[in-house]
């Protein structure tokens, strides 16, 4: 099963964008994402984009998805989760 089937069978489609989202920045060096930073380039509001962090931080397998600090907004800090 290819890995954007299995996103879109294990999230909704908030959490597809999301992840897709936190997938590029990943791979463009980027660790450490805000909230309102995410919310503004997808179109949701912060607090859409904070309760599902929260969710992905709990089910997402693909990615360590930990709350690191609030200043102005949540910082959550990402990374690839080890195969």
């Amino acid at each position: 099963m290819s890995t954007s089937k299995k996103i879109r069978e294990t999230y909704n489609e908030t959490q597809h964008k999301i992840v897709g989202y936190l997938q590029s920045g990943i791979t463009k060096g980027k660790h450490y994402f805000k909230s309102k930073y995410i919310a503004k380039d997808l179109g949701l509001s912060p607090k859409e984009v904070g309760t599902n962090m929260a969710i992905l931080a709990d089910i997402c397998k693909d990615l360590n998805i930990i709350r690191w600090s609030y200043s102005n907004s949540t910082t959550w800090m990402v990374t690839p989760r080890a195969m």
